[in-house]
């Protein structure tokens, strides 16, 4: 009975590192993000079926399944910005951004792609 109250414990608290936002990303509302992703690589971390239904002008898609091999295609000395469809994915593309990478300035779009309002591409 403890070890399973322990296991799900250890679980609950692995999880929630997982998904805190480390403090090197930066979150922008749309506005703001909307004002400088242009100057900076802007990625699509969301499936290819998903970046297909639509996508901001000008992202690529890479998504989180395949950043471990297209890591070459993110230069580390320029912003990243990313986006998913509500934010989680972005979390875990960032940290492995900053620590394979090396890529200092991550910024996401708070809310993700489904909140955006702005221009997309079908």
């Amino acid at each position: 009975m403890w070890t399973l109250i322990v296991l799900t414990l250890i679980l609950i608290i692995f999880l929630i590192l997982r998904m805190k936002k480390p403090s090197y990303l930066t979150t922008m509302e749309q506005d703001e993000f909307r004002k400088d992703y242009r100057k900076a690589q802007l990625i699509d971390v969301r499936e290819e079926r998903e970046f297909n239904t639509g996508y901001i002008l000008g992202a690529r898609n890479i998504p989180l399944s395949q950043i471990r091999q297209r890591k070459a295609e993110i230069r580390p000395d320029k912003p990243v910005y990313l986006y998913c469809q509500n934010g989680t994915r972005c979390v875990q593309a960032a940290k492995f951004l900053r620590k394979k990478r090396g890529v200092e300035n991550i910024v996401m779009l708070k809310g993700g792609f489904r909140k955006w309002s702005g221009k997309i591409k079908k």
